[in-house]
């Protein structure tokens, strides 16, 4: 099994989300989509900036998230709307977890391909209650339970478990107690799940 955490504001998550699971299915490996939020790993526990607002490395991100996405041949725009708030969609997600697992990776992509393939807001609970509807979802039980005490614990509850296992960065994958960081790391967990070995004759 694979855990993937990842935080829907992140466009390097996007590109890594749109790829993980078909490459678990490659090496017959499920995968456990587990939301994070940056605000509190980079920002209150690391202490730094966001990523955008750092010095040089801010301008150079700007760059390098397109050539990524053409790397890979993930579909990516950057949304008009700026960044979106996190909370709403790992919420939504959470909740979708909870009452349909089986669903759960496939509204995280469509979460993701919403902000970052389609322009759209994913901040906004009416579009977030929309997309769980298309997927034969109770959209009006997700919009009334969004900001309810029950998702801000399970949220939190993801959260902290990310944070203990020392996960700081989206996206992240772990495997057989490998950690492994960033969209542009996937050939090195491919590494992992062909050889079970960091050995480099078997590259």
């Amino acid at each position: 099994m694979i855990d993937f955490y990842f935080d829907f504001l992140s466009p390097y998550g996007y590109i890594g989300a749109i790829q993980i699971d078909d490459l678990a299915k490659k090496y017959g490996q499920g995968v456990d989509w587990h939301p994070m939020l940056l605000g509190v790993s980079v920002m209150k526990v690391m202490g730094l900036k966001p990523l955008l607002e750092t010095p040089l490395k801010g301008e150079y991100v700007l760059k390098d998230i397109p050539r990524l996405a053409s790397i890979y041949g993930v579909p990516l725009i950057t949304p008009k709307n700026g960044l979106p708030k996190p909370v709403p969609p790992a919420r939504a997600f959470c909740w979708v977890k909870g009452k349909a697992p089986e669903k759960a990776a496939e509204y995280g992509r469509t979460v993701y391909q919403a902000q970052w393939r389609d322009g759209r807001d994913i901040s906004e609970p009416e579009l977030l209650a929309e997309l769980a509807q298309d997927m034969g979802l109770d959209g009006k039980a997700l919009l009334h339970a969004l900001d309810g005490d029950e998702l801000r614990q399970a949220l939190l509850v993801e959260v902290n478990a990310s944070l203990e296992l020392g996960v700081f960065g989206s996206p992240t994958f772990v495997v057989d107690g490998e950690m492994i960081w960033g969209c542009d790391r996937l050939w090195m967990l491919e590494h992992w799940l062909a050889h079970g070995c960091w050995d480099q004759k078997t590259a």
